[in-house]
């Protein structure tokens, strides 16, 4: 008979090998710098592509032959980012995928954002994937992002990282007055059209009409060189301004915004620059836009895989569409996502003996979807077993997971969309604790058995 807590498994700081306690350390700490660095996903794509080309990794446009052990990287639309290592086997036997997202949970400003209101002048915005709305008030946000004129020049902007420099906030309504809006749902209580930041209350001149909206826009011209109309052609976003940091008495946790799912990504770039002369072709790829279906042409659901084999195929000269068709059929892929951890606060949307906890190990999550398995791949048992015995064999701690109980809800993954070629697939990361929130927990031994789960993936698979 089953113990009460036999479903929790072991605790991986127990199962470390000699000397990777402090590795562990050392790994999270790159990772926090990381989180810090990439508030965004132009921001997690250019500080990938740099890595990997400081590691001796060559543009695709300055490949001009394909040969074992190649390191090749590709970057479309400052969103897409892919890493190749070249295999031994021929690529159209098929290739290792692990495949992750770099863009989060967050608030976009609208097209015409700024605007004057009680002699405030505010931003309006909207939020992006999924979102508690409450959770956004009361908290300094920071504004990263792109200004594209019409004559082309990119303008980049971050605001409020810097402790000198000045940040946004929306405001919450004070508890006083607070009666009709805590009677009401948590999913009512603040709208959409309520998330509007404080930019500014300073009136330009003495006289006139919009003063405070005016001042703001002339310190944007003095500051950034844009005008109104260039929001037009803007993608600026407002992110929790506070740094990722050490959790816990122990220091074991990490907590930051952006880690769903971010930390798929860190770790799954350190493990591919140390693949070495893999047997079969690796590709790790860093997409966008899963937090919102995967749509777009930056998104997974878009050819982007196909587009990116192909291009390899062509460079090794293997041109024939049924050879492409093959190579993805007869490809495997983890996809590297998260997963929802236990909360000890929230314990009845978890059915424990199948849900996932911090510290025991990189998941393994068989199928994601909403009650019925919607929106999922559900991974083959035959492709599992291989992927358990490859853990055991390189000492990764692991654990399955599913994303709560039946009934309550769920979530997809980009797994459906690398499984529509053919290929075997399966999801694999960490376990989060306060998913989609400014301020995401996650356990620093289980983010070093994601880098180990994805570089021995990548090297020996």
């Amino acid at each position: 008979m089953l113990d009460k807590d036999d479903h929790l498994g072991k605790n991986a700081w127990t199962e470390l090998l000699p000397g990777e306690t402090e590795a562990v350390h050392k790994f999270n700490k790159s990772y926090l710098d990381f989180l810090n660095q990439s508030k965004t996903e132009r921001e997690a794509i250019e500080n990938i592509y740099r890595t990997a080309r400081d590691k001796g990794f060559i543009s695709i446009d300055e490949c001009q032959d394909l040969k074992p052990g190649q390191k090749i990287v590709i970057r479309e639309k400052g969103k897409i980012c892919a890493l190749i290592v070249m295999g031994q086997d021929p690529i159209e036997n098929g290739i290792n995928i692990v495949a992750s997202h770099i863009d989060s949970p967050r608030l976009d400003l609208k097209v015409r954002p700024l605007y004057e209101e009680d002699g405030l002048a505010l931003l309006k915005t909207h939020y992006y994937g999924g979102i508690k709305k409450y959770q956004w008030l009361a908290i300094p946000l920071a504004m990263h992002g792109v200004v594209v004129k019409k004559d082309g020049h990119m303008v980049n902007i971050v605001m409020g990282e810097k402790t000198e420099e000045p940040v946004l906030t929306i405001s919450d309504l004070l508890p006083h007055l607070a009666k009709e809006q805590m009677e009401k749902k948590m999913s009512e209580a603040i709208s959409g059209e309520s998330l509007n930041a404080l930019a500014g209350s300073i009136p330009l001149d003495k006289e006139g009409k919009d003063l405070v909206k005016n001042h703001v826009l002339q310190r944007l011209k003095d500051q950034y060189e844009i005008e109104e109309e260039d929001f037009t052609s803007a993608e600026l976003e407002l992110v929790p301004a506070f740094p990722a940091r050490e959790v816990g008495l122990d220091r074991s946790m990490v907590g930051g915004y952006g880690q769903d799912d971010r930390v798929s990504a860190y770790a799954s770039l350190q493990g591919v620059l140390e693949v070495k002369d893999p047997a079969k072709t690796v590709l790790c790829l860093f997409v966008d836009k899963e937090e919102i279906g995967s749509v777009g042409n930056t998104g997974l659901h878009s050819l982007v895989i196909e587009n990116i084999v192909t291009e390899i195929m062509h460079l090794a000269g293997k041109t024939n569409y049924l050879d492409i068709r093959r190579c993805l059929a007869r490809s495997c892929a983890l996809s590297a996502d998260v997963n929802a951890a236990v909360d000890p606060n929230y314990p009845d949307v978890f059915e424990k003996r199948n849900c996932s906890f911090l510290t025991r190990g990189v998941v393994v999550t068989k199928f994601t979807g909403s009650r019925g398995k919607s929106e999922s791949s559900d991974a083959n048992p035959e492709f599992l077993g291989r992927i358990r015995k490859l853990f055991e064999d390189e000492k990764v701690s692991w654990q399955v997971g599913e994303l709560g109980k039946v009934d309550i809800g769920g979530g997809g993954t980009v797994a459906q969309y690398m499984a529509y070629y053919g290929m075997e697939v399966v999801d694999c990361g960490v376990a989060v604790m306060g998913m989609h929130s400014p301020f995401e927990i996650v356990s620093k031994v289980d983010v070093y058995m994601s880098y180990k789960a994805y570089r021995a993936f990548m090297q020996s698979f």
